[in-house]
């Protein structure tokens, strides 16, 4: 009976032993909070609220139930949003815009109460349209693409300034698409149309203007050689016509010699071949 007793007693000890390592183990878990690399941490307090004090990589120590900590990734992130803006010129621009973005790890306190844990998606997308709709109505549409480092450069000053208005840090601010209405890109495409158009109008144009002037420098040609012909033909005589007209009379005669078929030739003053019916 003495044995059975001693056995209980000690079943109980040992339970209350496990039962006291337990609790203890689960209020030296719930006092630890770890920071990783590349976070930070803020703590709220139910009593004094958020803590002004920024808590920085490792292990450490917080009152259960009582303090609670917001972990932050301060590393830079990308964010990528789209934009429909109006140009100057009424003409709509479909825009997408990269950012690179961390908090501000001073200022981490007041991002919590003011803005949460999704501080750059409550943000970045508003203020970037806000941004991009601001420096467009100051481009026609076509200077976009002309004048695009210089609406690049604006549109990352413009964004960098009101992001520091809610203690976030961008480290790179980019324009990776841009893109026209459908209005704009026909009319654009209609306008290289014309412009070819109009280039080979002016083709044409210089090609008749330059066969125009060579048909004056043939006729102006053929003028002086029948000048030269008659002023010699009034001097010498009719020898260089008689001289042509033997030379014509000896390609037709070859011509009508390798001919297989049959030829006639009319008689009289009228053949070719009779060459004194000038002189006669």
């Amino acid at each position: 009976m003495g044995s059975s007793q001693a056995a209980f007693s000690f079943l109980t000890n040992l339970a209350r032993a496990a039962l006291g390592l337990g609790a203890s183990a689960a209020v030296l878990n719930s006092s630890l909070y770890t920071v990783d690399g590349g976070q930070r941490a803020v703590l709220f307090d139910r009593f004094r609220g958020i803590l002004d004090d920024t808590v920085g990589e490792g292990t450490h120590f917080l009152i259960p139930w009582v303090q609670k900590p917001y972990i932050f990734d301060i590393r830079t992130r990308p964010h990528t949003f789209s934009s429909v803006s109006g140009t100057k010129d009424l003409q709509m621009v479909n825009l997408t815009l990269r950012v690179l973005s961390r908090p501000d790890t001073n200022n981490l306190p007041t991002i919590v109460q003011n803005l949460g844990l999704e501080y750059d998606e409550k943000v970045l997308p508003s203020i970037g349209n806000e941004v991009l709709k601001a420096v467009v109505a100051q481009f026609n549409a076509d200077q976009l693409l002309t004048e695009r480092p210089h609406v690049s450069a604006l549109v990352r000053d413009g964004l960098i300034r009101r992001a520091r208005d809610f203690n976030i840090m961008l480290d790179d601010v980019a324009i990776t698409h841009l893109s026209y209405g459908a209005e704009f890109s026909r009319a654009v495409e209609q306008k290289q149309v014309a412009q070819q158009e109009a280039e080979r109008s002016k083709f044409v144009v210089m090609k008749a203007e330059q066969e125009r002037r060579a048909a004056i420098i043939r006729a102006e040609g053929e003028s002086d050689a029948a000048k030269l012909i008659s002023d010699a033909t009034a001097t010498a005589g009719m020898g260089l016509i008689e001289l042509r007209r033997i030379e014509a009379s000896r390609e037709v005669a070859g011509t009508l010699a390798k001919s297989p078929n049959v030829a006639y030739l009319p008689g009289g003053k009228n053949l070719l071949m009779a060459l004194n019916a000038g002189g006669r």
